[in-house]
């Protein structure tokens, strides 16, 4: 997705009086809205308009006011009952940041069947809330926390099913650095939500510091 700066100005589409949470430019860079060629069915309603090369575009008020309400979600739970899921090499290395960051259990990579339902293994984990980075390839996740009741926010791309999700955040959930730009915001959010910083100067951290530093071909190779 990273691949497809060049129409940053054509994609513009300013609203006079709008409140981001950045500057409209800072996601576009980032190619936040920039989506796939598929849509499912959940998704439709979230897609801006189709560019000429068939790519969807994701509406970035939407974008950012999804990322505002589930900052404020995340927030209102005890960290340790947040779980935050990733299995992309992209979104691996962001969302493991943001979990850290504001404290919640991370799980990388595949979602072992009843993590999240049985009681007797080791590996079981009691969640209030989970944060999903891919529907794809984390349903597992999403399916047994369907089944547990757990409130469920995941980050969606046009393709990604949005069944069992209770918070959709649209947006590129593939590229680099827009998965680094959303988890760095969500962090941000969700310290400031809890009153942990009032003032954006006292997050030390940049977007830089969510991305990850493997390069394209062995992102490709991962897919």
């Amino acid at each position: 997705m990273e691949e497809n700066m060049e129409t940053v100005q054509e994609e513009r589409h300013d609203e006079p009086g709008e409140s981001l949470l950045v500057n409209r430019d800072d996601y576009l860079q980032v190619g936040i809205n920039i989506a796939t060629k598929v849509k499912s069915a959940g998704m439709k309603r979230f897609i801006y308009k189709t560019r000429e090369d068939g790519l969807y575009l994701l509406e970035l008020k939407n974008i950012d006011a999804k990322i505002r309400v589930a900052a404020g979600m995340i927030a209102a739970y005890n960290p340790k009952d947040v779980v935050v899921t990733a299995s992309r090499i992209y979104a691996i290395v962001a969302a493991e940041k943001f979990a850290g960051i504001i404290g919640a259990k991370f799980i990388k990579g595949r979602v072992t069947p009843g993590i999240f339902t049985n009681p007797h293994r080791d590996d079981y984990m009691e969640a209030g809330l989970i944060m999903i980075s891919d529907s794809r390839n984390e349903k597992q996740a999403i399916k047994e926390a369907s089944m547990k009741n757990i409130p469920i926010i995941a980050l969606s791309d046009t393709d990604n099913s949005t069944k069992f999700v209770d918070l959709i955040i649209p947006a590129n959930n593939r590229g680099r650095k827009s998965l680094a730009f959303i988890y760095y915001l969500l962090a941000r959010e969700v310290l400031r939500a809890r009153g942990a910083i009032k003032d954006y100067s006292e997050f030390k951290f940049t977007a830089e510091d969510f991305e990850a530093k493997t390069d394209t071909k062995a992102f490709r190779q991962e897919q």
